[in-house]
């Protein structure tokens, strides 16, 4: 196969207002990091695009603008080819993020007192929201087995839920763990809901970044019933790089589901979103199969590179298997660091800024999040640096032991 696309290099970020990087100095103490942490990508936002962009800047006024209705069907239709979910034009709402959806969703459907589920561990916003609207966090943390994957711990749920537990924060690929759950896994999660009247708030916005064999299944098209329980959070943030158009979208089929969601929604008042992420949104679903197939090529490969040099380093360092996104869940707990000096490990002797596996809950402890969403030259450094830290923890260990 031919490669229509280059993901060797990437364009410089460090004097630009990129996250990742501007916060550098406030996170880790100093710039001299190789920022790996907020999920996004060093890689070029693709060409096609930008040209889009492009072409609706040649009209010379960006006033207010509706979404127009061929950037939802273009979803649309992405999301039943791509993942055999169908959803109806007026099932779909504008959204600037899924964090913002994910907090509509928990004001719309449960009031103060009522519980929320959450699986740690997990992207933080998914608890902070929780406590944010002064709802009870019911926590059913995922299950690591013994082969580092995880699942979810369903006994855990049924002993757990109660006439006040309203709704469920599901993450779908999950971020941090990245698994891709299986359809048996997620009917169990469906028919604990069904039987307690429970709405399932679906984050799947890294359903396009999943690796065969495995085969990202939407919560909503599990069957009809499930479709009537649940809000689903998509959009091309991760998929393309395009977090910075802040466009996103909800999928919320059920008439009256929508309508409470709606009374949040509108009260809000999300508006209509960026002129040009709308051009930007609509290019993405319509041109960006060939590349998006690249790129998890690409992405897979430096998962494997980092797989490989983690292996070296068996008594130090694990890396969970993955199934889908580009977050790479490093089981540290072999160094016998506590959180914070495993933290001042990897800023200070392998200078990287990555995240700390403690801040998606207790159950993270041990662990640090590293986004390998990067060109193949800045993935070598990242390997080259980390390579050469444990190298030295490794001989400071053996040297500590003899004396």
């Amino acid at each position: 196969m031919t490669n229509n696309y280059d993901f060797s290099t990437s364009s410089p970020r460090e004097n630009t207002n990129a996250e990742k990087y501007a916060l550098r100095e406030k996170l880790f103490g100093t710039n001299n990091v190789i920022p790996v942490w907020v999920a996004d990508m060093d890689i070029d936002t693709p060409d096609f695009v930008l040209e889009e962009v492009k072409k609706r800047l040649e009209h010379p006024i960006i006033g207010y603008e509706e979404v127009p209705k061929s950037v939802f069907l273009a979803q649309i239709e992405w999301m039943e080819r791509e993942h055999g979910v169908e959803f109806a034009l007026e099932d779909m709402l504008y959204s600037h993020s899924v964090v913002a959806s994910m907090n509509v969703a928990i004001e719309a459907f449960t009031q103060m007192g009522d519980k929320v589920i959450v699986q740690t561990p997990v992207y933080p916003p998914f608890f902070h929201s929780v406590k944010e609207h002064e709802r009870e966090l019911l926590k059913n943390p995922l299950k690591l087995m013994d082969d580092g994957t995880y699942t979810f711990d369903i006994e855990d749920l049924k002993s757990k839920i109660d006439e006040r537990t309203k709704l469920l924060l599901l993450c779908s690929p999950h971020n941090p763990v990245g698994r891709v759950w299986r359809r048996e896994e997620l009917e169990q999660i469906l028919e604990l809901c069904l039987e307690h009247n429970i709405v399932v708030f679906s984050d799947e916005i890294h359903s396009d970044l999943v690796y065969a064999p495995h085969a990202h299944i939407p919560f909503a098209s599990l069957s009809k019933a499930a479709k009537c329980i649940t809000v689903t959070a998509i959009g091309v943030g991760k998929t393309f790089n395009m977090a910075g158009f802040a466009m996103s979208s909800v999928a919320v089929p059920e008439r009256e589901l929508r309508e409470k969601f709606l009374k949040v929604y509108n009260r809000v008042h999300f508006a209509q979103g960026n002129v040009l992420s709308h051009a930007a949104f609509e290019a993405a679903y319509k041109e960006g199969k060939v590349w998006l197939e690249e790129l998890k090529i690409h992405l897979y490969k430096n998962f494997s590179m980092l797989d490989e040099l983690c292996k070296k380093f068996p008594h130090l360092i694990k890396l969970t298997p993955i199934e889908g996104t580009y977050l790479g869940w490093l089981d540290c707990r072999g160094m016998g660091l506590r959180d914070k000096e495993l933290r001042e490990f990897f800023v200070h002797e392998a200078g990287l800024g990555l995240s700390a596996g403690v801040s998606f809950g207790r159950e993270g402890s041990g662990f640090m999040r590293l986004n390998f969403a990067l060109s193949s030259a800045k993935m070598s450094q990242v390997t080259e640096k980390l390579q050469r830290a444990l190298q030295n923890y490794r001989k400071k260990s053996d040297r500590d032991k003899l004396e």
